[in-house]
């Protein structure tokens, strides 16, 4: 079993960053590939970025590509997602994600149905 708790989503104006942070417990968290998924108001779940076991690759939706940066620290089971450059489109709940069927593997999966483990979520908001 793995538990996630993001933290770190505030109001921020355009232009911002915020560095969100998602501490896993569970023995085995180590092995998990990891995602980050926000959802808007009235829209679906998307998938923003993720990072494979290790931390060694990384993959990002077009919408936040050079602007965010996502990473881990295996020893102290957390994981990263600094937003930079923030705009007002990127409101949404966040959530951190962690994927069983990529864990051990280089793989990152970007369907939130390969995630097996969901944290509560944190509401990042960008005014204008």
């Amino acid at each position: 079993q793995v538990q996630l708790v993001e933290s770190g989503g505030g109001l921020v104006q355009a232009g911002g960053s915020l560095r969100l942070s998602c501490v896993a417990s569970g023995r085995t968290f180590s092995g998990y590939g990891m995602g980050w998924f926000r959802q808007a108001p009235g829209k679906e779940r998307e998938f923003v970025a993720g990072i494979t076991w290790t931390g060694g690759r990384t993959y990002y939706a077009d919408s936040v590509k050079g602007r965010w940066t996502v990473s881990r620290d295996i020893a102290a089971n957390t994981v990263y997602l600094q937003m930079n450059s923030l705009k007002p489109e990127d409101t949404a709940v966040y959530y951190c994600a962690a994927s069983a069927r990529t864990m051990f593997t280089g793989m990152i999966a970007y369907s939130s149905a390969q995630y097996g483990y969901w944290g509560q979520g944190t509401q990042v908001t960008v005014s204008s």
